[in-house]
């Protein structure tokens, strides 16, 4: 038999700290498309040229990709085929596993990373890194760290 627990609210100090977070997450991952969208990239387009570039090979199980970036099969699947169209990516078979798949970055996807990667970097720092002390910064990883491990547990037990 289950029991009833009461719902614990959220305190004024609770919320404004929610509602903080929720509001610096928006507003950053717009800026931060808004400032890759001269390049042609959306920040899901750039999140798998890093994870490919910083890959062995620049190839990853397009599997591990959807895992990595948090994606659907599906709806990556539907990205790396606009990438593809693009030039950046291509699709490989996986010799020893028939069914797999590889999503493989370009040469010209790798072009773009070293000419967007510089611009990325100064967005991350204009609109967020640089508006903190470094104290601030590291306070702010600590706190974040254990929310970080938590979701990942869950994650992963799902």
């Amino acid at each position: 038999m289950e029991t009833e627990t009461a719902t614990r609210w959220l305190s004024d100090a609770e919320q404004r700290a929610w509602r903080t977070h929720l509001d610096v997450n928006k507003l950053l991952m717009h800026q931060l498309e808004k400032d890759l969208q001269p390049f042609g990239l959306t920040n899901n387009d750039y999140e798998i040229l890093v994870n490919l570039s910083e890959s062995a090979e620049r190839r990853m199980r397009m599997s591990d990709l959807a895992a990595a970036t948090l994606q659907s099969k599906s709806r990556l699947s539907h990205q790396i085929t606009r990438m593809e169209n693009a030039g950046l990516v291509r699709r490989v078979n996986c010799e020893s596993d028939r069914r797999g798949l590889f999503a493989v970055l370009t040469e010209q996807g790798m072009e773009t990373m070293r000419k967007v990667a510089p611009h990325h970097v100064a967005s991350v720092r204009k609109h967020f890194i640089d508006l903190l002390s470094a104290e601030d910064l590291e306070t702010l990883r600590a706190s974040l760290q254990p929310i970080a491990d938590h979701l990942r547990a869950q994650r992963r037990g799902s």
